[in-house]
């Protein structure tokens, strides 16, 4: 994330969020801030599967829209991995 744009990012993140809540496969997501880096996000985005995110959401016109809305914000570019639920409380 680039230093002084939190503000931006959440602004730009809130219409972020109504595209991909509103694509196949997406069940939830939270985006915290880190409180000892103010300007380090964690996204978690959970899929019904991974074809849901790699091919549906990362295939469509509404990454394009993501994309122009959050990319510019990031430096350096985040790192996507893909994990499944081992244990929850």
């Amino acid at each position: 994330m680039k230093p002084g744009h939190a503000d931006e990012f959440e602004a730009a993140f809130a219409q972020a969020r109504t595209i991909v809540s509103a694509m196949p496969g997406f069940r939830r997501l939270s985006l915290s801030r880190c409180v000892e880096r103010p300007d380090a996000y964690l996204l978690l985005v959970e899929w019904d599967t991974l074809e849901h995110h790699t091919e549906g959401f990362r295939g469509s016109d509404e990454y394009q829209q993501w994309r122009h809305l959050l990319h510019h914000f990031y430096d350096p570019f985040p790192t996507v991995e893909h994990y499944e639920p081992v244990d929850r409380a």
